[in-house]
């Protein structure tokens, strides 16, 4: 049966009250391991960016570095987008716990070849390539997993929205701790020892999933691989507010953050000096993130979907910030207002989908929300460099910005999305 959370107001909950999830022993291991593997996590991208401008991009400006990096980028996403809907049905079938146990120690030996040979001096784009492929497949099996484990962390049904609170608050500690030590530490020590001590956190991570005592659920799946992932579908498909919310996301990190990722890095390079820009940059939205994190935790808003619909419009912010050319100040401004947004709507979201879809279907329903809104990502980082050559990168990002803005009316104005009750049921 689906998750059912309580829904209780925000104005009794006290502070106390809200960090009750860590009570829950499975919880709070899970949440410290998770909380390492983050940091290096999101150290690695910073460091992966200049790796490539910096070694093997081919040269700077608005062409080749680009284009190489945009290249790296989506050799990882696409394939997360392959082995998603495979690491959905197998987390239903042999448990979350294993598949990301067996997708952190990927990850991390991944990581700690790419750091051997940037140490070396030898990384040409097609090894860093080959590297982010393997990184991918890793992060394709994991998140459908955690999309699902999170309702097993916890006894207490009604606790389950301030875990997903608190792991958004954790992702959103590790961007402003993680870009911000990453820019240092690339600039005072070169990229490979940021790498390094991402592959040691995927350790510190697998350690922690190990250590879990979690339910022993029935295996979801009795018949082919094709049947699980025909219920997946059928489940996905019958939830407009959902099917609707993924198509907007797959045009986001198409139009927007895909751009905003390879090209960021690219006018930090150029016009906001460098990595330590780029870095702060990230870090700002980071303190954004938490300050959202926050903002959130304990609250459970009456439309819920509206509300996150309503925060996603910031992120086109820091886009048109560096479309304008307004300098370091309002691009970090516009950052920390999408931090805001992002927390706010990835915790509300996240939820809504644990609260109402059946828990034995819930790694192959995740794998097909984020399958929907990353599947174009690859697309849009290999077209970044390319297009910003031809129509430059100020163009691009602002029809990002554009757009953002233009999509999330209109998925407001969907009553299937705005009106969207935490008391309606599971099938409404």
């Amino acid at each position: 049966m689906a998750v059912q959370t309580e829904r209780i107001p925000a104005r009794r909950r006290r502070l106390g009250d809200r960090l009750a999830v860590f009570g829950e022993r499975e919880f709070t291991w899970f949440f410290l391991g998770y909380t390492t593997s983050l940091i290096g996590s999101s150290m690695a991208p910073v460091a992966v960016a200049f790796a490539v401008l910096d070694g093997g991009g081919g040269g700077s400006g608005n062409g080749g570095g680009g284009t190489a990096l945009g290249w790296v980028m989506a050799a990882r996403i696409l394939p997360v987008v392959l082995v998603l809907l495979a690491g959905g049905a197998i987390a239903d079938r042999i448990g979350s716990r294993r598949v990301m146990l067996g997708s952190d120690l990927l990850r991390g030996v991944v990581q700690a070849l790419f750091a051997g040979l940037l140490a070396a001096g030898h990384a040409p784009v097609w090894a860093m390539v080959a590297l982010v492929a393997v990184w991918g497949v890793g992060e394709g099996l994991f998140m459908p997993a955690f999309g699902a484990i999170v309702p097993d962390l916890v006894r207490r049904t009604g606790l389950v929205a301030d875990a997903n609170a608190l792991l958004g608050l954790a992702r959103s500690v590790s961007t402003v701790v993680g870009p911000a030590t990453a820019g240092l530490v690339t600039a005072a020590w070169g990229p490979a020892t940021v790498l390094l001590a991402d592959a040691v956190t995927y350790g510190v991570g697998a350690f922690a999933l190990a250590g879990l005592r979690l339910p022993v659920r029935a295996a979801a799946g009795e018949g082919s691989m094709v049947r699980d992932l025909r219920a997946g579908w059928s489940e996905f498909a019958s939830r407009p507010w959902l099917w609707i919310t993924t198509v907007q996301m797959g045009l986001f990190n198409l139009l927007v953050w895909a751009p905003f990722l390879v090209l960021g890095p690219l006018l930090a390079q150029r016009d906001l000096g460098g990595a330590r820009a780029w870095g702060l940059v990230m870090g700002v939205y980071g303190v954004g993130a938490v300050l959202g994190g926050l903002l959130v935790l304990g609250r459970s808003p009456a439309r819920p979907l509206a509300v996150a619909s309503l925060a996603a419009l910031a992120w086109a912010l820091p886009s048109a910030a560096l479309a304008a050319g307004t300098g370091l100040p309002w691009v970090a401004a516009g950052a920390l207002v999408a931090g805001v947004g992002s927390a706010v709507c990835g915790t509300l979201y996240g939820t809504t989908t644990q609260k109402w879809v059946p828990v034995e279907l819930l790694g192959r329903v995740t794998a097909f929300g984020v399958l929907g809104s990353f599947a174009l990502g690859p697309l849009g980082l290999a077209a970044a460099g390319p297009l910003a050559g031809r129509f430059g990168a100020d163009t691009v990002l602002l029809i990002g910005a554009v757009w953002q803005l233009a999509a999330g009316a209109v998925v407001l104005a969907v009553p299937a999305v705005r009106d969207r009750r935490w008391e309606e049921g599971p099938d409404s």
